[in-house]
């Protein structure tokens, strides 16, 4: 499986997850319509939005 691939099925496991929790927690997607309407106030999400990105892409992307 080329790198690609691996992109692109990490992008979807992620959009998959989200709409999971959204359905299970229609609560979160209030605080995140929220949260766009007051970034100035929440601009922890998007820092926190910024570190899972990082995390699942960049951490594993070392070389050994």
């Amino acid at each position: 499986m080329n790198p690609r691939w691996i992109a692109v099925l990490k992008f979807l496991a992620v959009v998959i997850a989200v709409a999971i929790l959204i359905a299970l927690f229609p609560s979160a997607l209030r605080f995140v319509e929220m949260a766009a309407r007051d970034l100035l106030y929440f601009w922890w999400a998007i820092f926190l939005l910024i570190l899972a990105i990082w995390l699942i892409w960049g951490l594993g992307s070392r070389k050994k």
